[in-house]
């Protein structure tokens, strides 16, 4: 909000001066005579002006005085202040790493593994709109399901379109982080980050683990590595004569990997055995990575005496012109 303000206050004693020129005015108005006429009658003067030429005649010294008061104000230079935020955020560019092999379609979660780390994946999306994020997908090979974005509406949707089955099977984890290691390494931002969500075990992919971690860092890319599924076993919808049934399946992650990427990349490894846990997980990498902001406060000044100068000279026109048109009709 604008507060104006005077660089000069003390200027404005000036303004005291006006009570010595009214004084004065009056003085010398009281002190004037006026011839005066006795008539018998008004009826010939009831419309004859003369009344409003006594207005028009104090009117040069009240647009003097108006002129005088602004002039004042305006050496007193009178300006308005308000404050400029520039914000800079230093956003950092991630890139989210999900297995879709069909094993994520077991239901220990709800509705399923991918049904829920899609819903909670898109959440922590929403929540970071300072930063670049990609999508990469795997199964038996991998791909990139989006580039580095700050567009979270099509990243969301396109985040939607993920489903188990559109490639290969498999759990080549290897590729899948090296594709993801691949959409950062030319990134220019400088925290750099891949969160990695899988639940089984490396089995396929021409790209071992161990040569994608050291890819990741020599690019000094971190790795948050997160392993879905409950502990022992957990219902899985299978094809039967009779119709698609759960069975119960033995649940198989490789946490020693898991953990060996997060540990030698500078991140972390999280078990999620539940959605509740999953989405406990992202709340904590967000809490984590933080972006970097910085706000640096300004102040704007602008000068408001032109708004008084100008004052001052319509003023003093008004008085220049009573005084050489109107002040000659004046008795």
């Amino acid at each position: 909000m604008d507060s104006m303000f005077f660089e000069y206050p003390e200027l404005l004693y000036l303004e005291l001066l006006l009570v010595p020129m009214v004084a004065l005015y009056l003085y010398r108005e009281l002190k004037r005579k006026s011839p005066s006429l006795t008539v018998s009658s008004l009826s010939p003067y009831k419309y004859s002006g003369r009344q409003w030429s006594r207005v028009l005649r104090h009117i040069p010294f009240v647009a003097r005085c108006i002129a005088v008061a602004a002039i004042i104000i305006a050496i007193a230079r009178p300006r308005s202040s308000s404050t400029f935020e520039k914000i800079d955020s230093e956003g950092i560019d991630i890139v989210l790493a999900m297995d879709i092999s069909t094993s994520m379609l077991a239901r220990d979660f709800n509705p399923d593994r991918i049904g829920a780390a899609k819903d909670i994946a898109i959440q922590f999306i929403a929540e970071r709109p300072s930063d670049r994020i990609g999508v990469v997908v795997f199964a038996g090979e991998s791909f990139t399901q989006s580039p580095l974005t700050t567009d979270r509406p099509t990243l969301i949707n396109l985040m939607k379109e993920v489903e188990c089955g559109i490639i290969e099977d498999g759990t080549a984890i290897g590729n899948g982080l090296a594709n993801a290691v691949a959409r950062l390494k030319d990134s220019p931002a400088k925290s750099r980050v891949i969160i990695l969500l899988t639940d089984g075990v490396n089995n396929r992919g021409e790209i071992a683990p161990q040569m994608a971690i050291e890819i990741a860092k020599t690019y000094g890319i971190r790795v948050y590595t997160i392993g879905v599924g409950a502990m022992g076993e957990a219902p899985y919808p299978m094809m039967t004569p009779y119709g698609v049934k759960e069975m119960m399946v033995k649940v198989e992650i490789d946490e020693e990997l898991l953990k060996q990427i997060a540990t030698e990349t500078g991140g972390e490894y999280f078990r999620a055995t539940d959605n509740t846990k999953l989405l406990e997980i992202y709340r904590q990498i967000n809490e984590m990575e933080k972006s970097k902001t910085t706000v640096d406060s300004f102040p704007l000044y602008k000068e408001e005496f032109s708004k008084f100068a100008l004052v001052a000279l319509v003023a003093l026109v008004m008085e220049l012109i009573v005084r050489l048109f109107a002040a000659r009709r004046i008795v």
